[in-house]
């Protein structure tokens, strides 16, 4: 075995700190078990990167903080607060605490987190706009730490909510459950799209089609896209390493939206409320596990 050890790219020598963020020296901690060749790939779907033991530990470092800045928005979140506000409170907890926020200049978006109000589906842009008594606001996270991505939202009551938006985001928050519920090996990626429509339409809320989950840990976006519906058996099959997101956008009317001037805000066409719960998710051996966990 090389005295360097390229992991992910990354050149670590023996003697150097352990990228799984020990602190104990890389020879005494995950040199071993490293994969230090190229990343492990799915046996049917070569683009689709499998994760090592290593990365999973920094995915979910990653995860970790994701979660954390989004406890620190639900703690602060009130009528009257500007989405700006929220924008700079993720930015400055991000990198406070060492990381990324990786939306500020993604493809040109032009905040450090995407702040998505009532009718507003998803890629909100933080601006002066006022939360008021009764919103429903998603606050979706995105953090890079130590070169690994990790992604996760909640959408949050604003005061005192009415019975449309408590309906809502009740079923956005089951209906990832109910994805998650599906994700063992041998299932596949069809299967967890089938289960978060069946459920939201019969709750008589609607899945939006334009935006699915997505491979995440090495970058902001990988293979494979992960549908909110769908038919059993379509897709790729779920086999031990992968890690995706699962983040089912549910409408209370119908899915169709239009993109806003900005070209980023996705906003319902009938202006009905939508809402949106979002975890990264591994597949085990036996199962799953969320990277970025929070009660649901």
């Amino acid at each position: 075995m090389r005295v360097d050890q390229p992991v992910r790219g990354i050149k670590v020598g023996r003697n150097d700190p352990c990228p799984c963020g020990s602190g104990k020296k890389f020879k005494r901690c995950c040199l071993a078990t490293a994969e230090v060749v190229r990343p492990k790939v799915h046996p049917q779907k070569p683009k689709i990167r499998l994760k090592s033991a290593v990365d999973i530990v920094g995915i979910r470092r990653a995860g970790q903080l994701v979660v954390a800045t989004l406890d620190l928005v639900e703690s602060r979140i009130a009528p009257g607060i500007a989405t700006d506000e929220i924008n700079q409170w993720v930015h400055d907890y991000t990198i406070q605490n060492h990381g990324i926020p990786a939306p500020l200049n993604y493809r040109g978006f032009p905040k450090s987190v995407c702040v998505s109000i009532n009718e507003v589906i998803c890629h909100g842009i933080p601006g002066p706009q006022r939360l008021k008594d009764g919103d429903i606001v998603n606050i979706d996270v995105t953090t890079i730490l130590d070169g690994y991505y990790a992604d996760a939202n909640k959408t949050f009551f604003v005061g005192e909510p009415g019975p449309e938006a408590r309906k809502i985001v009740d079923v956005a928050r089951q209906s990832l459950k109910e994805g998650i519920a599906m994700i063992r090996p041998g299932h596949s990626v069809g299967d967890i799209g089938w289960a978060i429509q069946a459920y939201a339409e019969g709750q008589g809320c609607s899945v939006v089609r334009d935006f699915v989950g997505h491979g995440v840990g090495f970058d902001f976006h990988e293979p494979p896209q992960i549908p909110h519906f769908g038919q059993r058996g379509d897709g790729a099959r779920l086999v031990p390493g992968m890690v995706f997101t699962i983040e089912p956008m549910i409408n209370l009317g119908g899915y169709d939206l239009i993109i806003l001037d900005d070209q980023w805000t996705a906003v319902t066409k009938d202006g009905s409320l939508s809402a949106q719960f979002e975890q990264t998710i591994l597949v085990t051996e036996e199962g799953s596990e969320s990277l970025t966990p929070y009660p649901l």
